[in-house]
């Protein structure tokens, strides 16, 4: 007999169960999610608009920052709200959309990060091509393939899940719709998406991360050539970037390259890279890049400047 599918909403179990520290969460998460759109909102228009910031590295970083707001409003905002309502649903619709664009960003994110990587790769190892490797019209291309890249991830993620059929229990012991708790939920065997689902985020997400380690370690060793000055300025760009790759790909590895559970430690793993690494990104790059704190600076002296002559 086939098996139909008859569920058409989800029950989230939340983060937490007890009220007040879902009220307390809210107060707490609220603000980090202004401040992840803000923070990140202010780096792309500050590199939009200040001419000291054309160099493709602000370019790639402008472009990370509009995936950060991006990847996390597709689970932020809802998992806020449900902070405030007793019942969590989420349609079987909603549900689909969430996957679909959370892996679209997170993998684009990926990808940007390990095209940042190569940029400074250029930039450190082979300093007297870098501006003809590096023109304009190669690094919009690399933009372009890594949404292409992260749109091709998302898709093999929702065709393996679309097909599945869900006739009951509806309830995701989770804060958001993902693979693994949605998979436990299916009428069917997912041993075979599941592997599937492992070699596309788990290992994917390995080698990723190898690949940007590699590169720095490259670049660290090609650093003894330069000078004091020089390597100071370039190791000081490269933290950076290193923190946000850790920060991005560590929880990554953790819940995509093991099998799932259920434990709350899970969910606050996942709350780290979902809710605080996208607040965290553009503090990294703005502390740490005095260009981009002046650029800040000139881009609000202006901006008070143009409300006093207006009043």
């Amino acid at each position: 007999m086939a098996i139909t599918n008859n569920v058409t909403e989800f029950i989230i179990t939340g983060l937490f169960q007890d009220p007040e520290v879902q009220r307390v969460c809210f107060v707490i998460f609220l603000p980090v999610y202004l401040a992840t759109v803000v923070g990140n909102g202010l780096i792309v228009l500050t590199v939009t608009v200040s001419k000291s910031l054309h160099s493709p590295m602000y370019f790639f970083l402008s472009y990370l920052s509009l995936v950060e707001i991006s990847y996390s409003s597709t689970v932020v905002p809802k998992f806020i709200t449900d902070l405030l309502v007793k019942v969590k649903t989420i349609s079987l619709e909603g549900c689909l959309a969430q996957i679909f664009f959370f892996h679209f960003f997170g993998v684009t994110e990926i990808f940007l990060l390990t095209v940042m990587a190569y940029d400074r790769y250029v930039a450190i190892c082979k300093p007297l091509y870098y501006t003809t490797i590096m023109d304009r019209p190669v690094c919009r291309r690399l933009v372009a393939g890594s949404w292409l890249g992260g749109m091709i991830h998302s898709i093999v993620q929702i065709l393996l899940t679309v097909k599945l059929p869900f006739c009951g229990p509806n309830v995701i012991d989770h804060y958001f719709c993902d693979l693994h708790p949605l998979f436990k939920l299916a009428c069917t065997d997912t041993f075979v998406e599941g592997a599937i689902m492992l070699a596309n985020s788990g290992l994917f997400s390995v080698f990723s991360f190898l690949i940007l380690v590699s590169s720095y370690i490259v670049i660290l060793v090609n650093l003894r050539n330069h000078s004091a000055s020089g390597r100071r300025k370039a190791l000081s760009t490269c933290a950076s970037h290193i923190t946000v790759v850790i920060l991005f790909f560590g929880p990554a590895i953790f819940l995509y390259l093991r099998p799932s559970s259920t434990f709350t430690e899970d969910k606050l793993v996942a709350v780290f890279y979902t809710v605080i690494t996208p607040m965290l990104n553009p503090i990294i790059y703005t502390l740490r890049n005095a260009e981009v704190k002046n650029a800040m600076r000139r881009l609000w002296s202006n901006k008070v400047n143009s409300d006093r002559e207006q009043k």
